[in-house]
């Protein structure tokens, strides 16, 4: 088991990693619109949904995958309403279309619109 860690994702804001990676399997972290610095992107849901799909991008980057590696993706927001914005963003990252769940929730961490966590298998 390898912890991930990069400086061109924002650190976790708590007792996790980045992603583990065993083997072949690249498991992230939630992803929220925080920058690499730490930097909280309190905007629209477009603009934190393409923050969060760069910090993923960054994440399997380092762990030697790419976003064409990813086979499942678990999406969580905070207003179901934003499903439609969300998925327009998300499709000019992921247009391969791995397997995907979609949660509404009461709200996420710092306030954020949008969590995106995800598993990548390298050489799939």
């Amino acid at each position: 088991m390898e912890k991930i860690f990069t400086p061109n994702a924002p650190e976790a804001i708590g007792p996790y990693s980045q992603a583990i990676k065993i083997g072949d399997m690249i498991f992230t972290s939630g992803q929220i619109a925080l920058t690499p610095s730490g930097e909280f992107l309190d905007e629209d849901v477009k603009t934190q949904t393409k923050q969060v799909c760069e910090n993923l991008k960054a994440v399997l980057e380092k762990a030697g995958a790419r976003l064409e590696n990813v086979v499942k993706t678990t999406i969580f927001l905070d207003d179901i309403n934003n499903f439609n914005d969300v998925n327009e963003v998300y499709g000019e990252y992921f247009s391969h279309k791995p397997a995907r769940s979609t949660v509404a929730v009461k709200e996420l961490p710092k306030g954020a619109k949008v969590e995106i966590e995800c598993v990548a298998v390298i050489n799939n």
